[in-house]
């Protein structure tokens, strides 16, 4: 009877609790009204959970005192307690960019920055750097700890990026770009300046850099100088306008300091007097002369928003005119970009279709800078009587142009047209289903390609003295084309579970990668010339790489996490023996401010460490096919005669079964921290990797190949480092903002293993023949300085040929040399500063390189007075007024021309007005102001210290003071 009655009183309650349970419903939009799809909305502390469908609707059961979590990227996340009576929610989000650093984009997929444990950086829009940005790169530079980019002095040119210094001798230690999903080819079409030339910087939305192994390691064999990964700006449900135009004017600051007419003349005099009659009456500035004032200008135009009301879009168009410092030097790129993201099957299936297209002509001017250092600054630009168009030029008694003597700088750039056009298409299709019957398990599909089709011309009047027909002896110009395909497809298909199981979290990532490159080039050869090579058509060696991967991240308590990847990865440039190699890494972190003693700390609101091992592959070498038995056949105009039949003979060409990729290992330890409400944020990384296997090309033996060099796998070195980056919000109020972001870094690197121990001479330079001033040694830093001790008067004066016995046998050899310096710096620092008070804001970015030398080829090999009596009297820098060096032999290896590389740089200045709401209520007008490059400070004697190739300094393209003037209407 007890038991009916009991039986009898459940089911009476059953009814209420059912009740209990409302239908919540309602409809999410952004602070415009405008409804946003996609929207993740979960029930606090459970694995209840829906999202908004395309018109920010959605519905959902909840019992009274549940908590419903609304979530999206770029907004801020809101809270919301169910009071059991009204069932009708609807929520406006706030945009916050803020919102953005919660979610890092990582390799095949994101994780949230709470979980990441390798050491990541996520740099968005909001922070990216401001001023004349030509190229993608340059929006981050200074901005990551550990990151270098040396940008180039010419339109629209590429920049030196290295990750860490790099990880290598002679293969690339460029990162890997990976741009929406796409690993992009590190090599430049032909008639292109860089691969990030044609990509519109307006179009991108944020930058992940995966600086250690164990983020990096799911690229494998591409991921030894580490991985860029740049996401595009996508579209969003509210309808927004933008128009930027700006436009700036860049000039010459800095050039080489040489003699003046004056200058000259007298030193012609005093030391070689009998030449002074081959002067002339000029006072001409050669540097003056080559360069000019650039104009350049920069529209942007893109429009966002729901196509037919539903679908998100972003369409951007770009044109961009840059003049470079060079006469006749320009850039000019057109730019259209569009993306649809769509959300199908009640946002089961996410599509991603980005679409990409621009065509860019350049001029290229030839390097001319040695010949303005060097020629004659008595002579005149022009010379009416000229056979030469008019241009001066050396001329021996019978009127033909001397040999042996500079050319004309300023009749080499307006007579020399070396044009090109590239056309190049990119995008991908991102497919991301959520299956339904198990909504925990995604299937993502990417399909990418990057296809350009570039070509060019080079052509010379027959009037310019720089080219000549050996056999009729007179100058009959120049005229060649070119032009190359290039095709890079990307297939990747993945799976990924994310799921919670109570306190635990597993995310596990598992699939497979496929990528072709491809490239056909033809060449016209010199048309003009008879005895040139005839029309050719090359087709390079395909290469395929082909990955399986695979990721598990799990967590505790969103807490403690533990992370690890492997990627078995093939390539096609090594043997088939060879080719296939395991990547694994294993990373984890403890998020220690969740723990109970530091949760309700009024002082330290983020406190994580972070550990990570891993290894990485290099295989990024010139040549894709040592390995193999090849044959090169000869030229039309190299053959043989056996009988009546003329043969064209095949020569066996290097060849090297064994060759493999480098091998990279790395061991990351970091701190996250934030404190007084993330007031002070910023982070601490420790690392050390071991580069092993380098791929060097170096000599080989005489006989024991078909050439005296090639690539072979040898030798080892080993960097440390620490990376610093601190980000302070110094003034927090309604009218007033100050943020200031200082990130630091500090290196050491060793060789420590070579074959046979056996130094490798590299670093050429100019001035005698072969002559070299860097060396590979064990102990040393790679690419150190190898040079002479040089001796000093009492009065500090260095005298010429004159150096220190190091080894003490009583001669001066190339035993003497040692180790003086090196290339690269132990320690980079940058600051950027934000300032905003009511509508005015201010902004600049600070870099710093401190340690390192540079070696001064510009003066060892041109401030001597032996230059006075060449062929023609060439111009000498006026350091030869302080040495009064003549002209030694061995004076270009004197660590005399060693100089401090250290710098300070003012990268960018800007100054900005916005009218809010212009001319209708969320409108906006900003005018600005900028200056780039504005100041440099150091004690290196040439134009720039930071432009040195590999920390050799001879005659490169300068960098201007650009002026900025910038308007961006917003509606």
């Amino acid at each position: 009877m007890r038991t009916i009655k009991l039986l009898g009183l459940l089911l009476m309650l059953l009814p209420i609790s059912i009740f209990a349970q409302s239908t919540v419903s309602g409809t999410v939009v952004n602070d415009n009204g405008m409804p946003i799809p996609g929207v993740n909305i979960l029930v606090k502390n459970t694995t209840k959970g829906t999202t908004t469908d395309f018109d920010g609707n959605y519905s959902i059961d909840l019992e009274k005192g549940e908590t419903l979590s609304f979530s999206y990227i770029g907004y801020r996340t809101q809270d919301i307690v169910f009071n059991g009576n009204n069932t009708r929610i609807n929520v406006s989000m706030v945009e916050d960019a803020e919102a953005l650093k919660e979610v890092v984009v990582v390799g095949y997929g994101d994780q949230t920055v709470k979980s990441i444990s390798g050491s990541v950086a996520s740099v968005t829009e909001k922070d990216f750097n401001k001023g004349n940005i030509v190229t993608s790169e340059s929006l981050i530079q200074g901005r990551v700890p550990g990151l270098s980019i040396t940008k180039g002095g010419g339109p629209g040119s590429g920049s030196e990026i290295t990750i860490r210094g790099g990880s290598s001798f002679n293969a690339s230690n460029a990162p890997l770009i990976v741009l929406d999903g796409l690993p992009l080819n590190n090599e430049t079409a032909a008639g292109t300046r860089s691969i990030l030339s044609s990509i519109n910087p307006n179009d991108i939305e944020s930058f992940s850099v995966l600086k250690d192994a164990s983020a990096s390691a799911i690229y494998g064999i591409r991921a030894a100088g580490g991985v860029i990964i740049i996401n595009t700006k996508k579209g969003r449900g509210e309808l927004n306008v933008t128009l930027d135009v700006q436009r700036n004017v860049t000039k010459i600051d800095n050039s080489i300091d040489v003699l003046n007419a004056s200058q000259f003349r007298t030193l012609v005099s005093d030391n070689f007097p009998d030449r002074l009659d081959e002067l002339g009456e000029a006072n001409t500035n050669w540097q003056d002369e080559i360069y000019r004032d650039a104009v350049s200008s920069d529209i942007n135009l893109s429009a966002r928003g729901a196509l037919f009301g539903e679908i998100p879009t972003r369409l951007s168009l770009n044109r961009s005119d840059q003049q470079g410092l060079r006469r006749t030097s320009k850039f000019d790129r057109t730019t259209a970009s569009l993306s649809i993201n769509p959300r199908l099957f009640d946002d089961h299936l996410k599509v991603g279709l980005n679409a990409n297209y621009s065509n860019v002509d350049n001029r290229f001017a030839a390097g001319v800078e040695g010949s303005a250092i060097a020629f004659d600054p008595t002579q005149p630009v022009r010379d009416p009587g000229s056979p030469y168009g008019g241009f001066f030029e050396f001329r021996d008694n019978d009127g033909s142009a001397s040999s042996n003597v500079p050319r004309n700088p300023v009749a080499e750039l307006l007579q020399t047209r070396n044009v090109s056009n590239a056309d190049r298409f990119f995008g991908n299709l991102n497919l991301d289903y959520k299956f339904h019957f198990l909504p925990a398990l995604s299937l993502v599909t990417n399909l990418g390609i990057d296809r350009t089709e570039s070509g060019g011309a080079f052509s010379r009047p027959r009037t310019s003295a720089l080219g000549v027909n050996a056999e009729q002896g007179e100058f009959i110009g120049n005229l060649s084309r070119y032009s190359q395909k290039r095709t890079n497809t990307s297939a990747d298909a993945y799976f990924i579970f994310d799921d919670n199981y109570g306190d635990f979290g597993v995310k596990l990532t598992a699939g497979y990668s496929y990528q072709k490159f491809e490239s056909e080039s033809f060449t016209t050869g010199e048309i003009l010339d008879p005895n040139a090579q005839g029309p050719r058509t090359t087709v390079a060696d395909d290469v395929v790489f082909i990955g399986y991967f695979g990721r598990a991240n799990l967590s505790f308590k969103e807490k403690y996490f533990i992370n690890g990847s492997i990627r078995r990865d093939g390539v096609s440039k090594f043997n088939p023996e060879d080719r296939i190699e395991y990547f694994p890494s294993v990373s984890g972190a403890w998020q220690i401010s969740e723990e109970d003693f530091l949760k309700d700390s009024q002082v330290i609101s983020n406190l994580k460490v972070r550990a990570g091992w891993g290894q990485l592959g290099q295989q990024d070498i010139s040549s894709t096919t040592d390995y193999l038995s090849r044959y090169q056949r000869g030229l039309s105009n190299q053959q043989y005669r056996f009988g009546p039949n003329a043969i064209v003979p095949l020569q066996p060409l290097y060849t090297n079964p064994n060759i493999s990729w480098e091998i990279l290992t790395e061991i990351n330890l970091g701190l996250d921290f934030a404190f007084f409400d993330d007031r002070i944020s910023g982070s601490v990384d420790v690392f050390e990797r071991t580069a092993d296997d380098l791929l060097s090309f170096v000599p080989v033996p005489d006989g024991a190949n078909f050439s005296n060099q090639g690539f072979q796998n040898i030798g080892e070195f080993v960097s440390k480092g620490v990376e610093i980056n601190l980000d302070y919000n110094v003034i927090r109020q309604d009218d007033l903002n100050w943020d200031v972001n200082y990130n630091f870094t500090a290196f050491d690197r060793e060789i420590t293993r070579l074959a046979f121990g056996q130094d490798i001479f590299v670093g050429g330079i100019s001035g005698g023949t072969g002559n070299t001033i860097q060396v590979q040694r064990e102990g040393e830093w790679p690419n150190s300085f190898f040079t002479y001790a040089q001796l000093y008067d009492q009065s500090g004066q260095p005298i010429e040929g004159a150096y220190a016995d190091i080894n003490g046998d009583g001669t001066i050899d190339d035993r003497d040399r040692y180790v003086s310096g090196n290339g690269q710096a132990d320690m980079l620092m940058g600051f950027q500063s934000n300032l905003t008070y009511k509508n005015f804001d201010f902004n600049f970015n600070l870099r710093a390189s401190i340690g390192g030398e540079i070696y001064n080829n510009v003066n060892s090999s041109r401030a001597q007075l032996g230059n006075l009596d060449l062929a023609a009297p060439n111009n000498l820098p006026v350091q030869v007024l302080e040495t009064g060096f003549a002209r030694t032999p061995d004076v270009i290896l004197s660590d005399f021309y060693l100089e401090d590389a250290s710098f300070l740089r003012m990268d960018n200045i800007t100054l900005g007005y916005t009218l809010e709401n212009f001319n209708k209520d969320s409108t906006s007008l900003r005018f600005w102001m900028g200056l780039q490059n504005a100041f440099i400070i150091t004690d290196y004697s040439g134009i720039d210290p930071e432009l040195g190739s590999g920390g050799i300094d001879n005659t490169i393209y300068p960098r201007g003071r650009t002026y900025l003037l910038g308007v961006n209407y917003n509606f």
